[in-house]
């Protein structure tokens, strides 16, 4: 008998979160074209500001500090290890922030615009998780231990952040009209510039 109810439960708790879904309405059309900007500013902040390699390293690499301290007085040094920590910490910050605006494009908006399966928006959920819980570890141990002491949180971010881009960057292709560019090519012959 208790087994009969559990089921009867489970059966009725389905219908209604299938009902929630049934009645849940698409993206509002005010706001979308916004919506659509920021998020490829975010993407290009990302892909263009924040990401690139040698930015990373830079920010997190130890010879600058090694040279500081090996050449200058020692406040010096604590001064330098307080700058790169405040720069790092505002890396992640931005980091973070982007992250966000995509994920919030992701969660009301590109399931509409763009044909993704259901395991690439499982594994770009997964992706988002990941990213969002490395931001809080990575400032955490930011403050812990300096910005020289999370190199391998950092390569996890960057790594998944370039898988998160990548998949934005299909959601959002549609906005990048591929005519643009040899009406660019045709017109340049010809003195004009676009």
């Amino acid at each position: 008998m208790i087994g009969l109810l559990l089921y009867l439960a489970l059966g009725v708790g389905l219908l209604v979160f299938l009902w929630a879904l049934a009645r849940r309405k698409g993206a509002p059309v005010e706001g979308c074209g916004r919506q659509f900007v920021e998020a490829r500013q975010a993407l290009r902040t990302l892909q263009l500001g924040l990401l690139p390699e040698n930015l990373i390293e830079r920010i997190f690499d130890q010879e600058d500090y090694r040279y500081v301290t090996a050449t200058s007085p020692g406040e010096i040094g604590e001064l330098f290890l307080q700058e790169r920590s405040r720069i790092s910490l505002m890396w992640v910050r931005r980091v973070r922030s982007e992250i966000r605006n995509l994920m919030h494009f992701h969660l009301a908006y590109s399931r509409l615009h763009a044909k993704l399966s259901l395991l690439t928006e499982i594994r770009l959920a997964l992706d988002f998780a990941l990213l969002l819980m490395a931001c809080r570890a990575l400032r955490i141990l930011l403050y812990l231990r300096g910005p020289y002491g999370a190199r391998s949180v950092v390569r996890v971010l960057a790594a998944t952040a370039g898988r998160v881009c990548a998949a934005s960057e299909k959601s959002l292709a549609f906005l990048n009209p591929p005519a643009l560019e040899s009406f660019r090519r045709d017109s340049a012959g010809h003195g004009a510039a676009i």
